[in-house]
């Protein structure tokens, strides 16, 4: 059955799909996009930038973006988050006309962009993470990005309660069919750091006293199943590569759709690597993906969403 390539084809367990994947995109203030160093061909956008990356997503058929905003001006609450001129408010609006329903427009919905000591949530006086007072914020920021045309909400923080939380704000300000994608199995990783360049943190510290544990495979387990009580339409393991397993498990134990997240270092050392011919690039990246998809996930937001996209249509036309 591996003998030739239609055999091979024809026995494959798994496949890819380009309605399977999520292009994360950043969105900057200013009028010209800009190059991040550490993730070769991912760039901020402008607004119109993002508007016409947005038109090729939707035109290569992968199911949706995924927006983060960069601002220029951060403060100790976030305040750009819940700003109706914010940047990530206005990419949305600006994307969600531009695509329409043609993909799925999402929101990162989290303070970390936002704020100027780089946390995912409001800072209790001891310089802590205050879980309560974030929710409210999240609140705050979820009828923002709803009514500024987001689908699908990404809550990332990894505050105890969010979906609950931004689940009964949605519902009670008339936002009922706004989707919750909860970062259930978000891990303290270290393959984040040329993300941290792509919105330009401020972070102090580290955030390993919200986000899991990287030795702790049952607390993902168990983090995805609270949020799947709380209300949560998706349910989302990330990093992805080094993550299979808790993709696997929460995969087999969830009634809603689990998506991982291939995030910016493990596509920074890709690319490094076929850039010093190491290794196949486009194997690679179909091969990273492919085992993600194995694993478990429905969905994958990946950097190389359109890119692949473009390889598996022009594979299927053959």
């Amino acid at each position: 059955m591996r003998s030739s390539a239609s055999l091979r084809r024809l026995a494959s367990e798994t496949r890819l799909h380009p309605a399977e994947l999520v292009l994360p995109m950043f969105v900057r203030e200013g009028r010209e996009s800009v190059d991040i160093t550490s993730m070769p061909g991912v760039v901020q956008h402008s607004i119109d930038g993002a508007r016409r990356a947005a038109a090729e997503a939707a035109a290569a058929g992968i199911g949706g973006v995924m927006l983060f905003g960069v601002p220029d001006v951060r403060d100790a609450v976030g305040s750009g988050a819940t700003d109706p001129r914010g940047i990530l408010n206005v990419a949305t609006r600006a994307i969600a006309d531009e695509v329409g329903d043609a993909l799925v427009v999402q929101t990162d919905l989290c303070l970390d962009e936002f704020t100027d000591h780089g946390h995912c949530g409001v800072l209790a006086l001891d310089g802590s993470v205050d879980n309560d007072a974030t929710l409210e914020r999240y609140n705050e920021m979820a009828l923002i990005q709803a009514a500024s045309g987001s689908r699908l909400l990404g809550l990332s923080g990894m505050m105890d309660g969010q979906v609950a939380s931004v689940r009964a704000a949605l519902d009670g300000s008339g936002f009922q069919d706004t989707a919750v994608l909860a970062y259930s199995a978000k891990y303290a990783s270290a393959f984040y750091g040329p993300f941290r360049e792509a919105v330009q943190s401020t972070l102090t510290g580290d955030r390993r006293s919200y986000q899991l544990d990287p030795a702790n495979r049952r607390e993902g387990v168990r983090e995805a199943l609270l949020d799947i009580e709380q209300g949560a339409d998706v349910v989302m393991v990330k990093p992805a590569g080094s993550y299979l397993d808790v993709l696997a498990e929460v995969a087999a134990v969830s009634d809603v759709p689990v998506w991982a997240y291939q995030v910016s270092g493990e596509y920074a050392m890709i690319e490094a690597a076929a850039a010093q011919g190491w290794i196949d690039r486009r194997r690679s990246i179909e091969e990273s993906v492919l085992s993600i998809r194995r694993a478990g996930a429905d969905a994958v937001l990946t950097y190389w969403a359109v890119e692949l996209a473009a390889w598996l249509t022009e594979g299927n036309q053959k």
